[in-house]
C-alpha cells in the first residue's frame, strides 16, 4: 500500500518515518538544496498539503530560511507566523545533518501564545468592565447600611438596580469565560460532526417566544432542496449553537416591533453553505461595521446596556467562526435591513436516520423539525 504523498519516503532511513509518526510536532526532511522530500502528518496539519517537492523557502518565506540554505549553515531557530485567517505561531528549528540533508522540526506555539494573551486580556477586561457595576453596587449598599433611605419604595428601587448590576456582572463574566475558551482553542479545527440545520432550528425554537413579545416572527428561508443530503459540518455543536443564538438574539433585540427576522440558508456551493440573519431596524453606519466584532465595541452603549448586552457577543461569534474555518460579513442598508452572513464549510452528510447526537439548545430550546419558513 502506497503512503500518502506528504508522508512518502525518498531514500530516507525508516527511522525518520517512525520518529515522524510518533511526534506531535512537525518533522520535515529536505535535501541540501532545500527541496522537501518527506513530511509527517503533524507538519501537513500545521502547514497544509503539498509539502513534498516544495522548497523550504516557499513554505517558510523568510530571509533567514534562504540564508540558511545558501550559507549551508548547521543550525538555526526561527519564529514563523503564517499568513492565514486564524493566527498561529510556530517555532522552527532547522538543522543540517551529515551528508547535507536538512531536518526541520516545527513546534506549535499557538496554544502557549493564546493562553498568555487570554490571561492578559481577561485581567484587563475584568478590571475595566467590572469597575462601574461594582462602584454602583458599593454606593447603594453603603447608602442602605447608613440607614439614609428609610422608605420602602425607594429601597425597592435601589434593590432592583443592584439586582440589574449584579446580573450584568454575571453575564459579563460568563461571556468573558466563553470568549477566553474560544480564543485559546481557535487554532484547533474541531473534528466532531454537527447537523447544521438541526442546530439552527433548535436556536429558532428557543427564541420564538422572545420574538413574539415584540410581535416579531423568526422566518426560516431554507433553499436547500427537499430530499437533498443533510447539511453536516465538522465542528462543536455547542459553539455553532452559540453563533446562531447570538446572531438571532441580536436580530430580535435590535429589530423593530412588528417585523420579521429572516434566516436564509443557501444551497451548498464549493463545499460551503451560506446562512444569513437579517432584521429590520436602525441602519448601522458603515464606519461601525468593521468594528462590530471587537470586544466591548458598541454602536449605542446606553441602549446595549439597557437591553442586557455585554459587548462580547459578536466577538465570540467571530472567533468561533474562525475556529471552524468560516467567514462572516456584515452589511446594513439605508432601509435599515442589517444582515449578518456566515459562510461555513460542510461535509458529506450521513443518511437521514444516522444522527444520534444531542441537539438540545444550551440556551433552553430543543430541536424542532416543525420550524419552517
Amino acid at each position: 500500500m502506497n503512503a500518502p504523498p506528504d508522508t512518502a519516503q525518498h531514500d530516507h532511513p525508516a527511522l525518520f518515518s517512525e520518529i515522524g509518526r510518533m511526534l506531535d510536532d512537525g518533522l520535515i526532511i529536505a535535501n541540501a538544496g532545500g527541496e522537501i522530500q518527506s513530511a509527517n502528518t503533524a507538519a501537513v496539519r500545521f502547514l497544509g498539503e503539498g509539502l513534498v517537492g516544495a522548497q523550504l523557502e516557499a513554505v517558510f518565506p523568510m530571509q533567514e530560511t534562504a540564508d540558511f540554505i545558501q550559507s549551508r549553515g548547521t543550525e538555526r531557530t526561527l519564529s514563523f507566523i503564517p499568513d492565514s485567517s486564524v493566527e498561529m505561531e510556530f517555532k522552527v528549528r532547522i538543522r543540517r545533518m551529515e551528508g547535507g540533508q536538512i531536518m526541520v522540526l516545527v513546534l506549535d506555539m499557538t496554544l502557549q501564545r493564546n493562553l498568555e494573551k487570554v490571561r492578559r486580556d481577561f485581567v484587563a477586561n475584568v478590571s475595566h468592565e467590572l469597575r462601574s457595576p461594582l462602584t454602583s453596587l458599593a454606593g447603594f449598599i453603603e447608602t442602605i447600611l447608613m440607614n439614609e433611605i428609610r422608605d420602602w419604595p425607594t429601597q425597592q428601587r435601589f434593590l432592583r438596580i443592584m439586582e440589574e448590576e449584579s446580573g450584568r456582572m454575571s453575564r459579563l463574566i460568563d461571556d468573558l469565560l466563553s470568549l477566553s475558551r474560544v480564543e485559546v482553542d481557535e487554532h484547533i479545527i474541531p473534528d466532531a460532526t454537527v447537523p447544521l440545520m438541526e442546530v439552527v432550528r433548535a436556536v429558532i425554537a428557543s427564541l420564538e417566544t422572545r420574538a413574539s413579545k415584540n410581535n416579531m416572527r423568526i422566518v426560516l428561508d431554507d433553499r436547500h432542496p427537499p430530499g437533498a443530503p443533510r447539511l453536516v459540518m465538522n465542528g462543536k455543536a455547542d459553539e455553532i449553537n452559540e453563533v446562531f443564538h447570538n446572531l438571532i438574539e441580536n436580530a430580535v433585540k435590535y429589530g423593530y416591533a412588528d417585523t420579521d427576522v429572516i434566516i436564509s440558508v443557501s444551497q451548498p456551493q464549493d463545499g460551503h453553505v451560506v446562512i444569513g440573519v437579517a432584521n429590520t431596524g436602525e441602519q448601522i453606519a458603515s464606519r461601525h461595521l468593521n468594528r462590530l466584532t471587537e470586544r466591548f465595541y458598541r454602536v449605542d452603549k446606553a441602549r446595549s446596556r439597557q437591553i442586557g448586552g455585554t459587548g462580547l457577543g459578536l466577538a465570540i461569534v467571530k472567533h468561533i467562526v474562525n475556529r471552524h474555518r468560516g467567514t462572516m460579513d456584515i452589511s446594513s442598508s439605508p432601509q435599515g435591513i442589517t444582515r449578518f452572513v456566515v459562510r461555513l464549510p460542510v461535509v458529506a452528510a450521513p443518511a437521514s436516520g444516522d444522527w444520534h447526537g444531542d441537539l438540545t439548545d444550551d440556551h433552553g430550546g430543543e430541536t424542532s423539525d416543525e420550524v419552517t419558513g
